[in-house]
């Protein structure tokens, strides 16, 4: 049984050392590559399996949420296991919903396959896209509000606020991207704020599960002790900042700027300290 927990301990060990040595190439490269790749397929213009190819945005969107990953992996127990999973159901089950019925989120369809699709409606990746999301609002809240975030009434509205916040940014870019599309448009960027009321309702069942998953302060205390466990809202910042700016979405590239000003905040948006970070060491 010793054994076990001393090959996790190895495992953990590699990945981050993986992380923090490849710290730009994950946060800053890979998202600008991304976005240049995106709006390169939008426009048709790569070779044609490599438009808007599943695979390739797949294995892009699991490299930038590596340093989540390796983050998190100390944490995971079988409290958050099971949690995890249920937000699994969770979100394949709604997400099927949507798709197939129009509720909660208004009538939408995809025009883009996000890599393999369950059932053929749902992306088998959902979790991969949408969880970081989540828990990266999560930890931005919780070095924002310092001890405050000791109050679940102020922790939990402040982290589903800004669930909501990240898909004023996320949904503008993506329906200008083709990615998908509501029936009825909608008055923000395409959008209709249907999408919104049912972001409340995901934003909600989500951050309650990982607020059962995790203990509060066993993140604050790993956020603080791993400087790059930000990193994958640092390239969300940029991949979709850049894109909205792309299609001249202002608001959105606004509201991004909202997000960039809270890592700057907390000290996690030092570029120049992710091109020079010396093997080993990490910026704190």
């Amino acid at each position: 049984m010793a054994a076990e927990p001393a090959a996790r301990d190895r495992i953990e060990a590699r990945l981050d050392r993986l992380v923090r040595e490849n710290r730009f190439t994950i946060a800053v490269v890979f998202p600008v590559v991304g976005a240049i790749t995106l709006l390169a397929s939008a426009e048709s213009l790569l070779p044609g399996p490599l438009n808007f190819n599943p695979y390739l945005v797949l294995f892009g969107t699991l490299v930038m949420r590596l340093p989540l990953i390796a983050g998190v992996a100390p944490l995971l127990d079988r409290r958050a296991t099971a949690a995890l999973l249920a937000l699994t159901a969770y979100s394949y089950g709604i997400e099927y919903v949507g798709v197939t019925t129009g509720w909660p989120y208004g009538a939408f369809e995809y025009g883009v396959d996000l890599g393999p699709m369950l059932l053929g409606a749902v992306p088998v990746g959902l979790p991969v896209f949408f969880f970081p999301l989540v828990l990266n609002s999560y930890l931005l809240c919780l070095l924002l509000l310092g001890d405050r975030a000791g109050r679940w009434a102020i922790r939990l509205p402040v982290v589903i606020a800004t669930v909501l916040l990240v898909d004023l940014v996320l949904d503008p870019g993506a329906v200008a991207l083709g990615f998908w599309a509501y029936d009825a448009g909608g008055v923000y960027y395409g959008v209709p704020w249907s999408n919104y009321l049912g972001w409340i309702l995901s934003a909600t069942v989500a951050v309650g599960l990982f607020d059962l998953a995790f203990d509060w302060q066993a993140l604050v205390d790993r956020v603080n002790d791993c400087a790059f466990m930000l990193d994958d809202l640092v390239s969300f910042v940029i991949l979709w900042g850049a894109i909205n700016a792309a299609f001249g979405n202002w608001i959105p590239v606004a509201l991004a700027g909202l997000l960039f000003a809270g890592l700057i905040r907390i000290d996690r948006f030092d570029f120049a300290v992710l091109r020079t970070l010396p093997v080993g060491r990490e910026h704190r």
